[in-house]
């Protein structure tokens, strides 16, 4: 096989998830992460269809996942007087399987821990292609050459910006952020709206989760404390819980906040070097990132293998299979639904909430985006079967 040793950066989800598949097939597999441990916590993900369920029962692993997944029922919304107002539907919230996204990060990295290697505390620092591979020089480590480079570390990808250019030119910002902290804010079930602003609590168990409409904000990404008075000036005056919530923040130990943004890229490769899950199709917050993530790494792994490593072949046809079902994420920014920007939009989001929670039926119509693809069998290619 040509082209066996893979880099991939970010040890997320769509990392693992391309390591497991890339080492059933053959290939030498490190993968490299900035943090020193893979991250616990966030929100729960989702898996909804038949697509995300295959991908899961390909791997092995679709009844450990569903034996992880946490409830979805229906939650209130309330108004400022903590009045019920309303109905946020489970189903919206939780597609078939919703496990915490902590869970599913170390079930992947158990799968590879003793199959690839993991370089944790570490990053990328340039990449330089050559005829015959792209040499790699890191942070903390050694210099070293590998076939191919795969950037799975997310919205902000460092390989997007050494391999492709500066991630202004290929992230555009969709008006919203949101933010999970982690504060003992009581076991109700709840979500609350004022015009650009929205505060969830999803249980004893579950991160807070909030969504605010903002211009881009000064980058602070390694600065917790700016980012947590960026949080809370947002939410400033705030009626309700908020003032109470707020007074919280500052104590959270595990606390994140991102903006919603979309990568639009001609191409999801260049050379040797390929981009899968948000570093290529964004995250607008709409409920496919995870499942999209891991149907484009077990579609990018099919595809090395089948063209036994021919990477500039494998990336062609990778693009060419993904590219409609990853279209998804150039159409959907839930911050519109999530925190709309008038009262008049709030109540309007409040009325369709409450008749999808009686009329469930027509979350199916809301899912049909996470089916849209026709998953290759790989492995009976690979034996010499017909594709299917």
């Amino acid at each position: 096989m040509l082209n066996k040793r893979v880099l991939i950066s970010g040890a997320g989800i769509g990392g693992p998830a391309l390591a497991f598949w890339l080492h059933r097939y053959g290939f030498d597999v490190t993968v490299v992460e900035k943090a020193h441990e893979v991250r616990r916590g966030g929100q729960a993900v989702d898996f909804k269809g038949p697509i995300h369920l295959a991908v899961l029962r390909k791997m092995g692993i679709l009844d450990v996942v569903r034996a992880a997944g946490v409830p979805s029922g229906d939650g209130a919304l309330v108004n400022a007087k903590g009045r019920k107002v309303g109905t946020v539907p489970g189903a919206f919230a939780g597609g078939e399987i919703n496990v915490p996204r902590g869970d599913l990060a170390h079930l992947l990295y158990d799968l590879t821990a003793d199959k690839c290697e993991y370089l944790f505390d570490d990053s990328i620092t340039s990449l330089t292609e050559t005829p015959d591979g792209v040499g790699v020089t890191f942070l903390n480590g050694e210099p070293r050459t590998f076939d191919i480079v795969v950037g799975a570390d997310g919205m902000h990808s460092n390989v997007r910006k050494l391999a492709f250019g500066p991630e202004a030119d290929y992230v555009t910002h969709l008006g919203y952020y949101y933010v999970l902290a982690t504060i003992d804010a009581g076991g109700d079930d709840v979500m609350y709206n004022e015009p650009g602003t929205m505060a969830a609590l999803g249980g004893l168990k579950a991160p807070a989760f909030f969504v605010f409409a903002s211009d881009l904000l000064p980058a602070a990404r390694d600065d917790v404390y700016v980012q947590k008075q960026q949080f809370m000036d947002a939410y400033r005056g705030g009626k309700w819980r908020l003032p109470e919530l707020m007074s919280k923040i500052p104590d959270s130990g595990d606390f994140y906040l991102d903006s919603l943004s979309r990568a639009t890229l001609d191409h999801y490769s260049r050379g040797r070097v390929a981009l899968v899950g948000d570093a290529a199709y964004g995250n607008a917050l709409g409920g496919f990132g995870t499942g999209l993530a891991m149907v484009g790494a077990y579609v990018l792994a099919g595809e090395l293998a089948t063209a036994d490593g021919d990477c500039h072949l494998a990336f062609a046809q990778y693009e060419q299979k993904i590219r409609g079902y990853a279209s998804i994420s150039q159409k959907v920014n839930a911050g519109r639904l999530l925190a709309p920007r008038t009262r008049l939009g709030i109540f309007g989001r409040n009325v369709m909430f409450t008749a999808l929670s009686i009329f469930g039926s027509l979350m199916t119509i809301v899912d049909k985006p996470a089916t849209n693809i026709e998953l290759e069998d790989y492995e009976a290619a690979l034996s010499g079967n017909s594709r299917k």
